[in-house]
């Protein structure tokens, strides 16, 4: 299936203001998830002087057959000065919302834990009006390393299920369900003024009623924030789409998703997992939540 429909093009971008977001990113040599996993929003995005970066990168140590991230390449050693660069960067750009993510690092005893927490603490001493978003890997399950994070107090941790329990051993083969579930569980309850948030992508084969079990799943362990988006095939290596899903069945799933408690839910062909990230700051002002002691 290469033909994609009509709701799935994308606006061509303002290139002078992308071209002012990558002149920063190239200054700073920094990464984001934007250009290393292909993302059809990146000129919307870049345009409105935003980015996701991508920390302790641009190598990955798992293979996930949707994703476009290397994962040929031997991750090199944590940078110190990543944190300053990318702290700067947010000065620069002047960001109100930012979001970090990372490869997975399986490499590190922590899964990268401390590096979150050093980029949000640089972050915070250079705009302490920004608030921020984390999307972490698994951590293989390292509970401590998860508090770790949760300890420098993020606005939003996010982890993303990405799909169905049925497909992931051929999605998703280095990571587990439940393990996911075990994540978000754990961050509402070690972090309940942090917003749990995760994303799932569509168009793999799953159907409807397992889409909304997942949904029931993640609201069963208090996530907060959802966002389902449509999977795009970046490359003829990569795991074929199944199907185009309807704007109509999206719009089904928020409508669903708000029903079951969802503070949010970001659902169109085009969202992915911080597509209008920035939109947290309105919900944090309408559910707002007392600092953690």
């Amino acid at each position: 299936m290469t033909v994609k429909p009509d709701w799935l093009r994308v606006k061509a971008p303002q290139w002078e203001r992308v071209g002012n977001v990558k002149e920063i990113l190239r200054d700073l040599s920094l990464n984001t998830v934007c250009e290393e996993a292909s993302c059809p929003n990146i000129g919307e995005c870049f345009s409105h002087g935003t980015a996701t970066f991508l920390i302790m990168g641009p190598a990955c140590t798992r293979a996930c057959p949707y994703c476009d991230i290397d994962f040929e390449k031997k991750p090199k050693p944590l940078d110190p000065t990543e944190p300053s660069r990318l702290a700067e960067a947010v000065r620069r750009m002047n960001l109100n919302h930012v979001v970090i993510t990372s490869v997975n690092r399986d490499d590190l005893p922590d899964g990268g834990a401390a590096q979150f927490v050093r980029c949000i603490e640089a972050i915070r001493v250079v705009s302490a009006k920004t608030t921020i978003e984390v999307l972490i890997p698994d951590l293989c399950g390292n509970w401590q390393a998860l508090e770790v994070i949760l300890q420098a107090r993020p606005d939003v941790l996010n982890h993303n299920m990405e799909t169905i329990p049925r497909l992931y051993r051929r999605v998703r083969p280095q990571g587990e369900y439940e393990r996911t579930l075990e994540l978000l569980r754990r961050s509402h309850h070690f972090a309940p003024s942090v917003y749990t948030k995760s994303g799932i992508m569509v168009g793999l084969g799953e159907t409807d009623t397992e889409v909304r079990q997942v949904m029931q799943d993640l609201r069963s362990v208090n996530c907060d924030i959802l966002t389902i988006g449509q999977y795009l095939q970046p490359t003829s290596k990569h795991l074929s789409v199944q199907q185009f899903v309807t704007p109509d069945q999206f719009a089904a799933w928020q409508q669903f998703g708000e029903s079951i408690g969802f503070l949010q839910v970001v659902s169109s062909p085009l969202t992915r997992s911080s597509y209008h990230a920035e939109q947290v700051q309105e919900l944090m002002q309408r559910y707002p939540r007392a600092a953690n002691p």
